[in-house]
């Protein structure tokens, strides 16, 4: 990369004809995602919690334009991005609603999770409450035998397919009713979404072989990625083949300094991230918001924490806990009453603001006319198809749970889900933050309040969604200049092959051995964590007294008030100051946050901000960042894939019996 690149330029100009990005090329692209990408997948998420999100998009992408090279066919920003989305698609990474666990490879990743959440220790005295639409009860075949293929699955896996349907159209439809009102109507920036469409852009370029700047800063980032996973990724998975344990260079995924620092900090956690990847993402994300956050965490960790233990609030915690269990005991004793009074503030402000955008657009009569040849759909008709999934969702949960209150549903899926998406899209269009806007705990609070008694509910997909990043994929679809039809073929096409190859594959590597266990350290480390959460709450319903006055033990409606008055003033005294808003919802959003990652945060926010910007330019590097970090992924995807696909045909041949 060097400083005396071409200047940089928009990902596509503007007035150029919109194009189709869905052809037989990127149907052969996603078949090769599905067969090949997906195991390296699951088996990156279970080792190091990284998804190979990034990963597999770029490899495909790299792979088919060589291929493309050499029978003269070039590939099209549009196939590439598009493309993009199919690999992603595929393999990206996910949660479990309500469970806060990271999944991967596809949707049957949920089924595994419920498989170790029903046989958890954690699940002691919640089990047998557990209905057979989740999971198979303990001490069943299929669980014993470690296998999908069992008619116990079929409720779990019939409910999953119709699940993950809703759920496409439901995301799709309102995420571009979102995009129309956000960016043609109130033309935010969207800053993120230069990701993608660059790093498409730049493949776009060497696929004509034409490589410019983008190409130059696309290879640095993938060089930085390979070097780096050598050590991170090939190291300790090739270790544990060829030698009897694994050997790690860096810890996975953190260095925690908990237990060292107990006698100067009691009951503050500290650590330090050893993913590469967490420094690259403070150089593309706002710098206030990354401010924030960073102070927000080092704050309560060093400073509020010690406080709150010698006062006696802290009295879960004891000497030796290391960050996990610190952070459980933390959360219950405080941070998590006191996070949804600063919850209630953002989701106030990001009220108050959403109504007065509309009453603007309103008052100032805004036309929204789409750009002719973009493949837009009239925003009725999206509507009426986000109303009919959401109704498909609201009647699923009446048939699963018939004794929960339908009106609760219907609250969630009509009337929060749309507002609370909208609120998440103006956060991301204007800060570019991917987590948007955050406001935890409401579909436990409802749980838990509406006087519902069982544990059903707690595994029923209530349609409670936050939209708000699919306005984005229709900003890079824009960027590229795709047609926006190019998105809902290749969502159709993709879910037939995700959920056939995900189950496959994770019906293989289940089979090789339990999951979580030691040869998978990240899930062995923080599984266990959320599945305590995840219990807590499912707890707190069943018949009798046990579980709601542990959470009425737990939930403190003065710590909520003090977290309320806290961050009411702390937005006031910003506003007052004139200061960045993105620094009030970095700070919130950082009161959760693990100081292990906000540290690589703020060092990779100051790096960008006041070195590489001096050095490139305020518009070239912030060009250059987001292309950059596409990049990194596609160097650790890389040099990941033949690492984990020795280990992956290491662990088959040794399940052969001769």
């Amino acid at each position: 990369m060097s400083e005396g690149s071409n200047r940089p330029a928009a990902p596509a100009a503007e007035g150029l004809p919109f194009e189709p990005g869905f052809n037989l090329k990127t149907l052969w692209a996603a078949l090769f995602v599905g067969l090949v990408m997906l195991p390296g997948a699951i088996y990156l998420g279970l080792v190091t919690g990284q998804s190979m999100a990034g990963g597999a998009e770029w490899v495909t992408l790299i792979l088919f334009i060589e291929i493309a090279k050499r029978t003269f066919v070039r590939l099209r920003t549009q196939e590439i991005i598009i493309l993009y989305w199919v690999a992603g698609g595929l393999v990206a990474i996910g949660g479990k609603l309500g469970t806060g666990a990271d999944l991967f490879g596809g949707p049957f990743g949920s089924l595994i999770w419920d498989q170790f959440f029903i046989q958890s220790p954690q699940a002691d005295g919640l089990h047998q409450y557990i209905p057979s639409w989740v999971a198979p009860p303990r001490g069943s075949e299929a669980l014993l035998e470690r296998t999908l293929f069992h008619a116990a699955w079929l409720k779990p896996i019939a409910i999953l397919l119709v699940v993950v349907i809703l759920q496409r159209l439901n995301g799709l439809s309102l995420g571009y009713a979102l995009f129309r009102l956000t960016h043609d109507i109130e033309r935010l920036p969207f800053p993120m979404a230069q990701v993608q469409a660059g790093g498409a852009t730049a493949l776009a370029e060497t696929s004509s072989k034409q490589e410019g700047w983008r190409w130059q800063v696309f290879s640095t980032g993938a060089f930085i990625g390979a070097i780096w996973g050598l050590l991170y990724v090939v190291v300790p998975t090739l270790s544990g083949v060829f030698l009897t344990e694994t050997v790690s260079i860096l810890p996975i995924p953190f260095v925690d300094f908990t237990v060292p620092m107990k006698a100067v900090l009691p009951a503050g956690v500290l650590g330090l991230a050893t993913d590469l990847v967490h420094l690259l993402i403070g150089l593309v994300l706002p710098f206030w918001i990354v401010v924030g956050s960073f102070a927000s965490s080092l704050l309560v960790n060093l400073v509020a924490n010690p406080l709150l233990y010698n006062a006696g609030i802290l009295h879960t915690w004891s000497p030796g806990m290391s960050a996990i269990p610190t952070m459980i005991s933390n959360s219950f004793d405080f941070w998590l009453s006191f996070s949804i009074g600063g919850a209630l503030v953002v989701a106030g402000v990001g009220f108050w603001g959403a109504v007065k955008v509309l009453a603007q657009a309103r008052a100032g009569g805004k036309v929204s006319r789409p750009p002719l040849g973009r493949g837009d759909l009239d925003i009725a008709k999206a509507l009426g198809l986000w109303a009919i999934s959401t109704l498909g969702f609201v009647a699923l949960v009446w048939f699963l749970v018939p004794e929960f209150p339908i009106w609760i549903t219907l609250f969630f899926g009509f009337i929060w889900t749309p507002v609370y998406s909208y609120i998440s899209a103006r956060m991301i269009g204007l800060t570019g933050s991917p987590q948007g806007v955050s406001f935890p705990y409401l579909r436990e609070g409802s749980f838990y309040l509406s006087g519902y008694q069982g544990a059903a509910i707690w595994f029923a997909p209530m349609p409670l969604f936050q939209w708000g990043y699919e306005a984005q994929a229709f900003k890079q679809l824009e960027l590229t200049r795709t047609r926006f039809d190019s998105l809902v073929k290749m969502t159709a096409v993709a879910l037939l092959i995700l959920f056939a190859c995900s189950f496959l594959f994770w019906s293989f590597i289940w089979k090789l051995g339990p999951i979580p266990s030691s040869a998978y350290p990240y899930v062995q480390k923080f599984w266990p964590f959320h599945a305590t959460m995840q219990a807590f709450w499912a707890k707190s319903t069943l018949p009798g007294a046990g579980g709601k006055g542990l959470v009425t033990q737990i939930i403190s409606w003065q710590y909520v008030a003090a977290g309320l008055g806290f961050s009411g003033v702390l937005y006031w005294a910003l506003g007052a100051l004139g200061a960045p808003m993105g620094l009030f919802y970095g700070f919130v959003g950082g009161l959760g946050q693990w100081p292990h990652f906000a540290i690589p945060n703020f060092l990779g926010a100051l790096l960008g901000r006041y070195y590489l910007r001096q050095r490139f330019g305020e518009e070239r590097w912030s060009s250059y960042a987001p292309i950059l970090l596409a990049g990194y992924s596609c160097g650790v995807g890389l040099i990941g894939m033949t690492s984990i696909a020795v280990a992956l045909i290491s662990k088959a041949i040794s399940q052969v019996v001769f």
